[in-house]
């Protein structure tokens, strides 16, 4: 039997304060010079028709809740993905006052794709990888 997952992903983006560089390299990587959709995954505009969130930008006080209500709008099983270095780990924001933590303390983060910013040729391995361990072929 195979996953429904492995054949299609619906991806939806969010953006949680970013400093927009890893939007741009997401946008890049949607766009048809890399063309992602030969793996069949797509953006949706919905988080109730995502399967994948991904998640760049580091985590505040302001966001926190609106993340976390992103998340549980989602349909369950979704796959999580932190993009970028703060999504990761804060990298300049780590002492902040105003920010709340990596991803990974606020959501269950399935998949890490560090990199400030990250290239679309690194995304487009994530997913892949990601894709693979649906599948049953993780090594």
């Amino acid at each position: 039997m195979v996953n429904a997952f492995t054949q299609s992903l619906f991806v939806f983006h969010a953006a949680c304060s970013p400093c927009n560089n890893c939007d741009i390299e997401i946008l890049d990587m949607l766009a048809p010079r890399h063309d992602v959709e030969r793996f069949g995954i797509q953006l949706v505009g919905s988080p109730r028709h995502a399967d994948v969130l991904l998640v760049s930008g580091a985590v505040n006080k302001k966001v926190v809740h609106r993340i976390k209500r992103l998340y549980e709008q989602t349909a369950k099983p979704c796959f999580v993905i932190a993009v970028g270095g703060c999504a990761c780990s804060e990298i300049l924001f780590r002492d902040s006052y105003n920010t709340c933590g990596p991803l990974d303390t606020i959501l269950p983060v399935d998949m890490y794709i560090p990199g400030c910013p990250p290239k679309p040729e690194a995304m487009i391995a994530g997913i892949v990888k990601l894709m693979e361990k649906l599948k049953g072929k993780k090594k």
